[in-house]
Protein backbone atom coordinates (compact mmCIF):
# COMPACT_ATOMS: atom_id res chain seq x y z
CA UNK A 1 0.00 0.00 0.00
CA UNK A 2 1.37 3.42 -0.95
CA UNK A 3 1.93 5.80 1.91
CA UNK A 4 -0.49 8.72 1.34
CA UNK A 5 0.92 12.13 0.55
CA UNK A 6 0.11 14.16 3.64
CA UNK A 7 0.66 17.65 2.21
CA UNK A 8 -0.93 19.26 -0.86
CA UNK A 9 2.43 20.68 -2.00
CA UNK A 10 3.93 17.22 -2.21
CA UNK A 11 0.92 15.96 -4.16
CA UNK A 12 1.14 18.90 -6.55
CA UNK A 13 4.85 18.26 -7.17
CA UNK A 14 4.10 14.65 -8.13
CA UNK A 15 1.05 15.56 -10.17
CA UNK A 16 2.94 18.24 -12.06
CA UNK A 17 5.70 15.79 -12.85
CA UNK A 18 3.25 13.27 -14.29
CA UNK A 19 1.51 15.98 -16.30
CA UNK A 20 4.91 17.06 -17.63
CA UNK A 21 5.45 13.48 -18.78
CA UNK A 22 2.28 13.63 -20.90
CA UNK A 23 3.38 17.00 -22.30
CA UNK A 24 6.76 15.53 -23.23
CA UNK A 25 5.03 12.58 -24.87
CA UNK A 26 2.82 14.99 -26.82
CA UNK A 27 5.90 16.91 -27.98
CA UNK A 28 7.41 13.64 -29.17
CA UNK A 29 4.28 12.86 -31.15
CA UNK A 30 4.24 16.34 -32.70
CA UNK A 31 7.89 16.10 -33.74
CA UNK A 32 7.56 12.65 -35.28
CA UNK A 33 4.08 12.84 -36.87
CA UNK A 34 3.89 12.79 -40.66
CA UNK A 35 0.62 14.68 -41.17
CA UNK A 36 -0.09 18.36 -40.56
CA UNK A 37 -3.28 17.42 -38.71
CA UNK A 38 -1.23 16.39 -35.67
CA UNK A 39 1.94 18.49 -35.87
CA UNK A 40 0.26 21.72 -37.00
CA UNK A 41 -3.41 21.49 -35.99
CA UNK A 42 -3.02 19.73 -32.60
CA UNK A 43 -5.85 17.27 -33.22
CA UNK A 44 -4.76 14.74 -30.60
CA UNK A 45 -4.61 13.96 -26.90
CA UNK A 46 -2.16 12.14 -24.60
CA UNK A 47 -3.03 10.76 -21.14
CA UNK A 48 -1.64 8.55 -18.40
CA UNK A 49 -4.17 6.30 -16.68
CA UNK A 50 -4.09 4.10 -13.61
CA UNK A 51 -4.36 0.32 -13.74
CA UNK A 52 -8.16 0.58 -13.99
CA UNK A 53 -7.94 2.91 -17.00
CA UNK A 54 -8.90 6.10 -15.12
CA UNK A 55 -7.00 9.18 -16.31
CA UNK A 56 -4.53 10.62 -13.81
CA UNK A 57 -2.72 13.24 -15.94
CA UNK A 58 -3.43 14.76 -19.34
CA UNK A 59 -1.33 16.73 -21.80
CA UNK A 60 -2.08 20.44 -21.66
CA UNK A 61 -2.26 20.89 -25.42
CA UNK A 62 -4.34 18.85 -27.82
CA UNK A 63 -8.10 18.32 -27.49
CA UNK A 64 -9.22 18.36 -23.84
CA UNK A 65 -12.64 16.90 -24.61
CA UNK A 66 -10.91 13.83 -26.10
CA UNK A 67 -9.13 13.29 -22.79
CA UNK A 68 -12.53 13.22 -21.10
CA UNK A 69 -13.38 10.12 -23.14
CA UNK A 70 -10.24 8.10 -22.48
CA UNK A 71 -11.42 6.58 -19.20
CA UNK A 72 -14.67 5.20 -20.65
CA UNK A 73 -12.77 3.98 -23.72
CA UNK A 74 -10.16 2.24 -21.56
CA UNK A 75 -12.87 0.56 -19.50
CA UNK A 76 -14.40 -0.96 -22.64
CA UNK A 77 -11.00 -2.02 -23.99
CA UNK A 78 -10.23 -3.72 -20.66
CA UNK A 79 -13.47 -5.69 -20.97
CA UNK A 80 -12.20 -6.99 -24.32
CA UNK A 81 -8.60 -7.42 -23.17
CA UNK A 82 -8.53 -8.12 -19.39
CA UNK A 83 -5.61 -6.78 -17.37
CA UNK A 84 -3.94 -10.19 -16.94
CA UNK A 85 -3.69 -10.64 -20.75
CA UNK A 86 -1.51 -7.59 -21.43
CA UNK A 87 2.22 -7.87 -22.13
CA UNK A 88 4.88 -5.20 -22.04
CA UNK A 89 5.01 -3.67 -25.54
CA UNK A 90 1.34 -4.32 -26.43
CA UNK A 91 -0.81 -1.63 -28.04
CA UNK A 92 -4.52 -1.81 -28.83
CA UNK A 93 -6.08 0.52 -31.38
CA UNK A 94 -9.67 1.35 -32.28
CA UNK A 95 -11.63 4.06 -34.07
CA UNK A 96 -15.12 2.79 -33.24
CA UNK A 97 -17.13 6.02 -32.93
CA UNK A 98 -19.40 4.53 -30.26
CA UNK A 99 -16.54 3.80 -27.86
CA UNK A 100 -13.75 6.17 -28.96
CA UNK A 101 -13.98 9.84 -29.94
CA UNK A 102 -16.98 9.89 -32.21
CA UNK A 103 -15.82 9.37 -35.80
CA UNK A 104 -13.60 7.07 -37.83
CA UNK A 105 -10.66 9.42 -38.58
CA UNK A 106 -9.73 9.51 -34.86
CA UNK A 107 -7.59 6.48 -34.00
CA UNK A 108 -7.22 5.74 -30.30
CA UNK A 109 -4.27 3.73 -28.96
CA UNK A 110 -3.86 2.24 -25.47
CA UNK A 111 -0.65 0.63 -24.14
CA UNK A 112 0.23 -0.89 -20.76
CA UNK A 113 2.93 0.37 -18.39
CA UNK A 114 4.76 -2.32 -16.43
CA UNK A 115 7.02 -1.66 -13.46
CA UNK A 116 9.13 -4.42 -11.95
CA UNK A 117 7.03 -7.00 -13.73
CA UNK A 118 3.63 -5.64 -12.64
CA UNK A 119 1.00 -3.83 -14.69
CA UNK A 120 0.72 -0.40 -13.02
CA UNK A 121 -0.77 1.99 -15.57
CA UNK A 122 -1.85 2.63 -19.15
CA UNK A 123 -0.81 5.27 -21.68
CA UNK A 124 -3.46 6.51 -24.06
CA UNK A 125 -3.50 8.67 -27.17
CA UNK A 126 -5.97 9.73 -29.80
CA UNK A 127 -4.92 11.31 -33.10
CA UNK A 128 -6.85 12.37 -36.17
CA UNK A 129 -5.57 10.30 -39.08
CA UNK A 130 -4.99 12.07 -42.42
CA UNK A 131 -6.95 9.31 -44.18
CA UNK A 132 -9.22 6.50 -43.05
CA UNK A 133 -10.66 5.54 -46.45
CA UNK A 134 -14.18 6.44 -47.52
CA UNK A 135 -15.12 10.04 -48.25
CA UNK A 136 -15.68 12.59 -45.45
CA UNK A 137 -18.82 14.17 -46.87
CA UNK A 138 -22.51 14.61 -46.19
CA UNK A 139 -23.43 12.08 -48.90
CA UNK A 140 -22.73 9.05 -46.71
CA UNK A 141 -25.89 7.51 -45.28
CA UNK A 142 -24.23 4.92 -43.02
CA UNK A 143 -20.98 4.58 -41.14
CA UNK A 144 -19.22 2.13 -43.46
CA UNK A 145 -19.34 4.66 -46.31
CA UNK A 146 -17.07 6.92 -44.25
CA UNK A 147 -14.05 4.65 -44.00
CA UNK A 148 -12.67 1.52 -42.38
CA UNK A 149 -14.02 0.61 -38.93
CA UNK A 150 -11.35 -0.74 -36.56
CA UNK A 151 -12.73 -2.63 -33.56
CA UNK A 152 -10.34 -2.90 -30.60
CA UNK A 153 -7.38 -4.83 -32.04
CA UNK A 154 -3.76 -5.37 -31.03
CA UNK A 155 -1.55 -3.41 -33.41
CA UNK A 156 1.60 -4.20 -31.41
CA UNK A 157 2.09 -7.40 -29.43
CA UNK A 158 5.09 -7.52 -27.08
CA UNK A 159 6.70 -4.73 -29.06
CA UNK A 160 6.26 -6.30 -32.51
CA UNK A 161 3.84 -5.12 -35.20
CA UNK A 162 0.86 -7.35 -35.88
CA UNK A 163 1.55 -7.39 -39.62
CA UNK A 164 -1.90 -8.61 -40.64
CA UNK A 165 -3.63 -5.75 -38.83
CA UNK A 166 -1.20 -3.23 -40.33
CA UNK A 167 -1.66 -4.62 -43.85
CA UNK A 168 -5.45 -4.58 -43.58
CA UNK A 169 -5.51 -1.00 -42.35
CA UNK A 170 -3.07 0.41 -44.91
CA UNK A 171 -4.79 -1.43 -47.78
CA UNK A 172 -7.89 0.67 -47.11
CA UNK A 173 -6.34 4.16 -47.08
CA UNK A 174 -4.89 6.39 -49.79
CA UNK A 175 -2.07 7.98 -47.78
CA UNK A 176 -0.52 4.87 -46.30
CA UNK A 177 2.84 6.47 -45.46
CA UNK A 178 1.23 9.33 -43.54
CA UNK A 179 -1.24 7.07 -41.74
CA UNK A 180 1.45 4.64 -40.62
CA UNK A 181 3.86 7.47 -39.76
CA UNK A 182 1.26 9.00 -37.47
CA UNK A 183 0.54 5.66 -35.80
CA UNK A 184 4.25 5.23 -35.13
CA UNK A 185 4.26 8.77 -33.69
CA UNK A 186 1.52 7.70 -31.28
CA UNK A 187 3.59 4.64 -30.34
CA UNK A 188 6.59 6.91 -29.72
CA UNK A 189 4.47 9.03 -27.38
CA UNK A 190 3.48 5.88 -25.49
CA UNK A 191 7.15 4.94 -25.10
CA UNK A 192 7.81 8.31 -23.46
CA UNK A 193 4.84 7.88 -21.12
CA UNK A 194 6.00 4.40 -20.18
CA UNK A 195 9.57 5.49 -19.46
CA UNK A 196 8.60 8.57 -17.45
CA UNK A 197 5.97 6.67 -15.45
CA UNK A 198 8.54 4.03 -14.50
CA UNK A 199 11.03 6.75 -13.49
CA UNK A 200 8.32 8.39 -11.39
CA UNK A 201 7.70 5.22 -9.39
CA UNK A 202 11.41 4.56 -8.97
CA UNK A 203 12.25 8.10 -7.83
CA UNK A 204 9.39 8.23 -5.34
CA UNK A 205 9.96 4.63 -4.22
CA UNK A 206 6.42 3.56 -4.96
CA UNK A 207 5.34 0.15 -6.28
CA UNK A 208 2.36 1.46 -8.29
CA UNK A 209 0.01 4.42 -8.79
CA UNK A 210 -2.98 3.25 -6.76
CA UNK A 211 -2.81 5.67 -3.81
CA UNK A 212 -1.60 8.55 -5.97
CA UNK A 213 -4.50 8.04 -8.38
CA UNK A 214 -7.02 7.93 -5.52
CA UNK A 215 -5.67 11.24 -4.21
CA UNK A 216 -5.68 13.17 -7.49
CA UNK A 217 -9.12 11.82 -8.33
CA UNK A 218 -10.38 12.94 -4.93
CA UNK A 219 -8.94 16.43 -5.49
CA UNK A 220 -10.59 16.92 -8.88
CA UNK A 221 -13.87 15.40 -7.75
CA UNK A 222 -14.05 17.66 -4.70
CA UNK A 223 -13.17 20.77 -6.74
CA UNK A 224 -15.86 20.09 -9.30
CA UNK A 225 -18.48 19.30 -6.67
CA UNK A 226 -17.68 22.57 -4.92
CA UNK A 227 -18.33 24.40 -8.18
CA UNK A 228 -21.67 22.64 -8.61
CA UNK A 229 -22.70 23.46 -5.02
CA UNK A 230 -22.33 27.15 -5.81
CA UNK A 231 -25.26 26.85 -8.22
CA UNK A 232 -28.78 27.09 -6.88
CA UNK A 233 -30.74 23.85 -7.24
CA UNK A 234 -33.08 23.88 -10.18
CA UNK A 235 -33.69 22.98 -13.80
CA UNK A 236 -32.24 25.38 -16.36
CA UNK A 237 -33.30 25.07 -19.99
CA UNK A 238 -32.20 26.30 -23.38
CA UNK A 239 -32.84 25.42 -27.00
CA UNK A 240 -31.05 26.32 -30.18
CA UNK A 241 -31.27 25.82 -33.91
CA UNK A 242 -28.54 25.07 -36.41
CA UNK A 243 -28.45 24.69 -40.18
CA UNK A 244 -28.25 20.91 -40.19
CA UNK A 245 -28.72 19.54 -43.71
CA UNK A 246 -31.31 20.45 -46.30
CA UNK A 247 -34.70 19.34 -45.07
CA UNK A 248 -33.25 18.23 -41.72
CA UNK A 249 -32.41 21.29 -39.60
CA UNK A 250 -30.72 20.57 -36.29
CA UNK A 251 -32.57 21.36 -33.08
CA UNK A 252 -30.96 20.95 -29.67
CA UNK A 253 -33.00 21.02 -26.48
CA UNK A 254 -31.00 21.08 -23.26
CA UNK A 255 -32.04 20.79 -19.61
CA UNK A 256 -29.38 21.28 -16.92
CA UNK A 257 -30.56 19.94 -13.56
CA UNK A 258 -28.63 20.89 -10.43
CA UNK A 259 -29.18 18.88 -7.24
CA UNK A 260 -26.75 19.63 -4.43
CA UNK A 261 -23.29 18.75 -5.69
CA UNK A 262 -24.37 16.83 -8.79
CA UNK A 263 -25.55 18.01 -12.18
CA UNK A 264 -27.36 16.26 -15.01
CA UNK A 265 -27.48 17.45 -18.60
CA UNK A 266 -30.35 15.97 -20.60
CA UNK A 267 -31.06 16.42 -24.32
CA UNK A 268 -34.56 14.99 -24.50
CA UNK A 269 -36.48 16.80 -27.24
CA UNK A 270 -33.54 17.18 -29.61
CA UNK A 271 -33.76 16.26 -33.29
CA UNK A 272 -33.99 12.60 -34.28
CA UNK A 273 -30.89 11.06 -35.86
CA UNK A 274 -30.49 11.71 -39.57
CA UNK A 275 -29.10 9.70 -42.53
CA UNK A 276 -26.32 12.25 -42.78
CA UNK A 277 -22.95 12.70 -41.09
CA UNK A 278 -24.03 15.25 -38.45
CA UNK A 279 -24.97 12.64 -35.82
CA UNK A 280 -23.04 12.85 -32.55
CA UNK A 281 -22.48 9.58 -30.68
CA UNK A 282 -23.34 9.67 -26.98
CA UNK A 283 -19.72 9.53 -25.84
CA UNK A 284 -18.90 12.58 -28.01
CA UNK A 285 -22.05 14.29 -26.70
CA UNK A 286 -20.87 13.57 -23.16
CA UNK A 287 -17.40 14.97 -23.80
CA UNK A 288 -18.63 18.24 -25.30
CA UNK A 289 -21.15 18.69 -22.52
CA UNK A 290 -18.84 17.88 -19.60
CA UNK A 291 -15.76 19.81 -20.71
CA UNK A 292 -17.57 23.19 -21.19
CA UNK A 293 -19.16 22.70 -17.77
CA UNK A 294 -15.80 21.86 -16.19
CA UNK A 295 -14.12 25.06 -17.37
CA UNK A 296 -17.16 27.07 -16.32
CA UNK A 297 -17.44 25.72 -12.76
CA UNK A 298 -13.85 24.69 -12.00
CA UNK A 299 -11.45 26.42 -14.41
CA UNK A 300 -8.29 26.21 -12.28
CA UNK A 301 -7.96 22.56 -11.19
CA UNK A 302 -6.18 20.08 -13.44
CA UNK A 303 -8.51 17.70 -15.24
CA UNK A 304 -8.69 13.93 -14.91
CA UNK A 305 -11.25 11.17 -14.37
CA UNK A 306 -12.39 12.65 -11.07
CA UNK A 307 -13.41 15.92 -12.72
CA UNK A 308 -16.47 14.31 -14.30
CA UNK A 309 -17.80 12.03 -11.55
CA UNK A 310 -20.44 14.56 -10.49
CA UNK A 311 -21.78 15.07 -14.05
CA UNK A 312 -24.30 12.86 -15.81
CA UNK A 313 -25.22 13.32 -19.47
CA UNK A 314 -28.21 11.62 -21.09
CA UNK A 315 -30.01 11.68 -24.42
CA UNK A 316 -32.70 9.43 -25.87
CA UNK A 317 -31.34 6.75 -28.19
CA UNK A 318 -32.12 7.48 -31.81
CA UNK A 319 -31.58 11.23 -31.52
CA UNK A 320 -28.95 13.31 -33.27
CA UNK A 321 -27.01 13.42 -29.99
CA UNK A 322 -27.26 9.64 -29.38
CA UNK A 323 -27.68 7.86 -32.74
CA UNK A 324 -27.99 4.14 -33.23
CA UNK A 325 -25.23 2.23 -35.02
CA UNK A 326 -24.43 2.39 -37.97
CA UNK A 327 -25.42 6.03 -38.38
CA UNK A 328 -22.94 8.22 -40.32
CA UNK A 329 -20.95 10.44 -37.96
CA UNK A 330 -17.91 11.88 -39.73
CA UNK A 331 -19.18 15.46 -39.20
CA UNK A 332 -20.33 14.81 -35.63
CA UNK A 333 -18.65 18.03 -34.50
CA UNK A 334 -21.34 19.99 -36.37
CA UNK A 335 -23.71 18.84 -33.63
CA UNK A 336 -21.38 18.12 -30.70
CA UNK A 337 -19.68 21.53 -30.72
CA UNK A 338 -23.10 23.22 -30.43
CA UNK A 339 -23.68 21.70 -27.00
CA UNK A 340 -21.42 24.22 -25.26
CA UNK A 341 -23.70 26.97 -26.57
CA UNK A 342 -26.79 25.21 -25.25
CA UNK A 343 -25.26 24.58 -21.81
CA UNK A 344 -24.04 28.18 -21.46
CA UNK A 345 -27.35 29.63 -22.62
CA UNK A 346 -29.15 27.46 -20.06
CA UNK A 347 -26.90 28.63 -17.22
CA UNK A 348 -26.78 32.30 -18.27
CA UNK A 349 -29.55 33.34 -15.84
CA UNK A 350 -27.59 31.99 -12.82
CA UNK A 351 -24.01 32.56 -14.03
CA UNK A 352 -24.25 35.79 -16.05
CA UNK A 353 -20.73 36.85 -14.99
CA UNK A 354 -19.08 33.63 -16.18
CA UNK A 355 -20.75 32.29 -19.32
CA UNK A 356 -19.81 33.42 -22.81
CA UNK A 357 -22.02 34.09 -25.82
CA UNK A 358 -22.10 31.61 -28.69
CA UNK A 359 -18.83 31.11 -30.52
CA UNK A 360 -18.57 31.21 -34.31
CA UNK A 361 -16.45 28.07 -34.22
CA UNK A 362 -19.08 26.13 -32.34
CA UNK A 363 -19.29 24.18 -34.56
CA UNK A 364 -15.96 24.39 -36.37
CA UNK A 365 -15.78 24.74 -40.15
CA UNK A 366 -13.49 22.11 -41.66
CA UNK A 367 -12.23 22.11 -45.25
CA UNK A 368 -10.51 19.14 -46.87
CA UNK A 369 -8.55 19.60 -50.09
CA UNK A 370 -7.44 16.49 -51.98
CA UNK A 371 -6.05 15.73 -55.38
CA UNK A 372 -2.94 14.94 -57.39
CA UNK A 373 -0.20 17.47 -58.02
CA UNK A 374 1.47 18.03 -61.39
CA UNK A 375 4.11 15.44 -60.53
CA UNK A 376 1.44 12.78 -60.10
CA UNK A 377 1.70 12.62 -56.32
CA UNK A 378 -1.56 12.40 -54.33
CA UNK A 379 -2.10 14.82 -51.48
CA UNK A 380 -4.74 15.51 -48.85
CA UNK A 381 -4.88 18.55 -46.61
CA UNK A 382 -7.37 19.34 -43.85
CA UNK A 383 -7.72 23.04 -43.03
CA UNK A 384 -8.30 23.54 -39.30
CA UNK A 385 -8.71 27.31 -39.19
CA UNK A 386 -10.69 29.05 -36.46
CA UNK A 387 -13.61 31.42 -36.05
CA UNK A 388 -14.37 34.02 -33.36
CA UNK A 389 -15.23 33.17 -29.74
CA UNK A 390 -18.22 34.63 -27.95
CA UNK A 391 -17.85 37.62 -25.65
CA UNK A 392 -18.29 37.53 -21.89
CA UNK A 393 -19.62 40.15 -19.50
CA UNK A 394 -16.10 41.47 -18.89
CA UNK A 395 -14.16 40.78 -22.09
CA UNK A 396 -14.44 40.89 -25.86
CA UNK A 397 -14.45 37.50 -27.50
CA UNK A 398 -11.11 36.17 -28.69
CA UNK A 399 -10.67 36.43 -32.45
CA UNK A 400 -9.83 33.37 -34.60
CA UNK A 401 -9.67 31.13 -31.53
CA UNK A 402 -10.95 27.58 -31.32
CA UNK A 403 -13.73 26.78 -28.85
CA UNK A 404 -14.94 24.37 -27.53
CA UNK A 405 -12.26 22.37 -29.31
CA UNK A 406 -8.55 23.22 -29.11
CA UNK A 407 -7.32 22.57 -32.64
CA UNK A 408 -5.25 25.15 -34.44
CA UNK A 409 -4.77 26.27 -38.01
CA UNK A 410 -1.04 25.67 -38.14
CA UNK A 411 1.42 27.71 -40.14
CA UNK A 412 0.66 28.57 -43.74
CA UNK A 413 4.22 27.60 -44.68
CA UNK A 414 3.71 24.08 -43.36
CA UNK A 415 0.38 23.72 -45.14
CA UNK A 416 1.89 24.87 -48.43
CA UNK A 417 4.85 22.53 -47.96
CA UNK A 418 2.46 19.59 -47.54
CA UNK A 419 0.43 20.37 -50.67
CA UNK A 420 0.67 22.26 -53.99
CA UNK A 421 -1.95 24.80 -52.85
CA UNK A 422 -1.16 28.51 -52.47
CA UNK A 423 -2.61 30.50 -49.57
CA UNK A 424 -3.05 33.99 -50.98
CA UNK A 425 -4.30 35.70 -47.81
CA UNK A 426 -5.28 34.99 -44.24
CA UNK A 427 -6.73 37.99 -42.42
CA UNK A 428 -9.19 39.05 -39.75
CA UNK A 429 -12.74 39.44 -41.04
CA UNK A 430 -13.79 43.00 -40.27
CA UNK A 431 -17.23 43.39 -38.72
CA UNK A 432 -17.74 39.67 -38.14
CA UNK A 433 -17.85 39.89 -34.33
CA UNK A 434 -21.30 40.51 -32.88
CA UNK A 435 -21.79 44.02 -31.52
CA UNK A 436 -22.35 44.49 -27.80
CA UNK A 437 -20.98 46.11 -24.69
CA UNK A 438 -18.35 43.47 -25.25
CA UNK A 439 -17.72 42.60 -28.88
CA UNK A 440 -17.70 39.06 -30.22
CA UNK A 441 -14.41 37.69 -31.52
CA UNK A 442 -13.67 38.13 -35.21
CA UNK A 443 -13.63 35.34 -37.73
CA UNK A 444 -11.16 35.31 -40.60
CA UNK A 445 -10.98 35.21 -44.40
CA UNK A 446 -8.65 32.68 -45.99
CA UNK A 447 -8.09 32.66 -49.75
CA UNK A 448 -6.71 29.47 -51.30
CA UNK A 449 -5.62 29.04 -54.92
CA UNK A 450 -5.16 25.88 -56.95
CA UNK A 451 -2.01 26.51 -59.03
CA UNK A 452 -1.95 23.02 -60.57
CA UNK A 453 -3.20 21.92 -63.97
CA UNK A 454 -5.67 19.51 -62.36
CA UNK A 455 -8.88 20.09 -60.38
CA UNK A 456 -8.69 19.76 -56.60
CA UNK A 457 -11.52 18.21 -54.61
CA UNK A 458 -12.87 20.50 -51.87
CA UNK A 459 -14.98 18.94 -49.12
CA UNK A 460 -16.77 21.38 -46.82
CA UNK A 461 -18.08 20.34 -43.39
CA UNK A 462 -19.54 23.40 -41.71
CA UNK A 463 -22.58 25.09 -40.25
CA UNK A 464 -23.59 28.66 -39.27
CA UNK A 465 -24.43 29.49 -42.86
CA UNK A 466 -27.95 30.54 -41.83
CA UNK A 467 -27.81 30.46 -38.02
CA UNK A 468 -25.18 32.82 -36.56
CA UNK A 469 -23.54 32.62 -33.17
CA UNK A 470 -26.03 34.33 -30.87
CA UNK A 471 -25.25 37.08 -28.40
CA UNK A 472 -26.19 37.24 -24.72
CA UNK A 473 -27.81 39.95 -22.57
CA UNK A 474 -28.66 42.13 -25.56
CA UNK A 475 -25.50 41.39 -27.52
CA UNK A 476 -25.89 40.88 -31.24
CA UNK A 477 -25.00 37.77 -33.26
CA UNK A 478 -21.78 37.36 -35.16
CA UNK A 479 -21.53 37.15 -38.93
CA UNK A 480 -22.41 33.85 -40.56
CA UNK A 481 -19.86 31.70 -42.39
CA UNK A 482 -19.60 31.50 -46.17
CA UNK A 483 -17.41 30.08 -48.93
CA UNK A 484 -17.17 31.93 -52.26
CA UNK A 485 -15.30 30.98 -55.44
CA UNK A 486 -13.45 33.64 -57.45
CA UNK A 487 -16.28 33.36 -59.97
CA UNK A 488 -18.63 34.76 -57.33
CA UNK A 489 -20.42 31.44 -56.82
CA UNK A 490 -21.23 30.56 -53.21
CA UNK A 491 -20.46 27.00 -52.22
CA UNK A 492 -22.74 25.32 -49.64
CA UNK A 493 -20.99 24.58 -46.35
CA UNK A 494 -21.88 20.90 -46.57
CA UNK A 495 -20.78 19.87 -50.02
CA UNK A 496 -18.16 18.31 -52.29
CA UNK A 497 -17.01 20.47 -55.18
CA UNK A 498 -14.03 21.03 -57.45
CA UNK A 499 -11.55 23.87 -57.28
CA UNK A 500 -10.64 24.31 -60.94
CA UNK A 501 -7.03 24.75 -62.11
CA UNK A 502 -5.92 28.35 -61.57
CA UNK A 503 -9.02 29.28 -59.57
CA UNK A 504 -9.28 30.36 -55.94
CA UNK A 505 -11.77 30.26 -53.09
CA UNK A 506 -12.35 32.55 -50.11
CA UNK A 507 -13.40 30.80 -46.90
CA UNK A 508 -15.01 33.20 -44.42
CA UNK A 509 -15.22 31.97 -40.84
CA UNK A 510 -18.03 33.06 -38.54
CA UNK A 511 -17.76 35.65 -35.79
CA UNK A 512 -18.68 35.21 -32.13
CA UNK A 513 -21.74 36.66 -30.44
CA UNK A 514 -21.59 39.91 -28.47
CA UNK A 515 -22.44 40.39 -24.79
CA UNK A 516 -24.56 43.29 -23.50
CA UNK A 517 -26.27 46.06 -25.43
CA UNK A 518 -24.14 47.71 -28.16
CA UNK A 519 -25.02 51.22 -27.00
CA UNK A 520 -23.30 50.50 -23.68
CA UNK A 521 -19.87 49.99 -25.27
CA UNK A 522 -17.38 52.60 -24.10
CA UNK A 523 -16.57 55.29 -26.71
CA UNK A 524 -12.83 54.72 -26.41
CA UNK A 525 -13.33 51.03 -27.30
CA UNK A 526 -15.44 51.96 -30.31
CA UNK A 527 -12.65 54.25 -31.50
CA UNK A 528 -10.03 51.57 -30.91
CA UNK A 529 -12.10 49.05 -32.87
CA UNK A 530 -12.42 51.47 -35.79
CA UNK A 531 -8.69 52.29 -35.81
CA UNK A 532 -7.78 48.59 -35.74
CA UNK A 533 -10.19 47.84 -38.57
CA UNK A 534 -12.27 45.45 -36.49
CA UNK A 535 -15.61 47.03 -37.37
CA UNK A 536 -17.53 48.00 -40.50
CA UNK A 537 -19.41 51.27 -40.98
CA UNK A 538 -22.84 51.39 -39.36
CA UNK A 539 -24.41 51.72 -42.82
CA UNK A 540 -23.24 48.17 -43.59
CA UNK A 541 -24.69 46.68 -40.40
CA UNK A 542 -27.82 44.58 -40.85
CA UNK A 543 -30.04 44.94 -37.77
CA UNK A 544 -32.38 42.21 -39.02
CA UNK A 545 -29.90 39.61 -37.78
CA UNK A 546 -29.78 41.08 -34.28
CA UNK A 547 -31.21 38.20 -32.24
CA UNK A 548 -29.91 37.33 -28.80
CA UNK A 549 -29.89 34.32 -26.56
CA UNK A 550 -30.49 34.01 -22.83
CA UNK A 551 -33.51 34.20 -20.59
CA UNK A 552 -36.25 32.13 -22.20
CA UNK A 553 -34.06 30.53 -24.81
CA UNK A 554 -36.89 28.73 -26.56
CA UNK A 555 -38.81 31.95 -27.13
CA UNK A 556 -35.82 33.95 -28.31
CA UNK A 557 -34.09 31.31 -30.40
CA UNK A 558 -37.24 29.75 -31.78
CA UNK A 559 -37.53 26.42 -33.51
Amino acid sequence: MIRPVSDPVGLEVRWDRLAAATDEAASTMLRTAFSTIIRESNDYTVVLMDRAGRTMAESRAGIPAFAALMSSLAALVLERFPADEWQDGDSVVTNDPWIATGHLPDIAMISPVFHRGRLVAFAGTVAHSPDIGGTPSMSATELLCEGILIPPLRLFRAGRVEQGVKDLLLANVRLADQVWGDLEAQAAAHAVCRRRAQEFLTDFREPDFEAFADQVHAVTDAAMRAGVRDLPDGVYRAALDADGVEGHPTYIECAVTVRGEEVEIDYTGSSPQVPFATNSTLNYTRAYSMYPLKILLDPSTRTNWGSYRSIQVSAPEGTIVNPRFPAPVVARHLTGHLLSCAVYQALAPVLPDRVIADSGGAPALRVRFAGVDDSGRPFSLMLFANAGMGASKESDGLSTTAFPTNSGGGSIEALEAASPLHFLRKELRAGSGGRGRRRGGLGQDIEVRNPTSRPVQMVLLGDRERHPALGLAGGEPGATAQVVLDSGERVPLKSISQLAPGSSVVISFAGGGGFGRPEEREPELLIADAIAGYTVPASQHNPRTARTAGGSAREEVGR
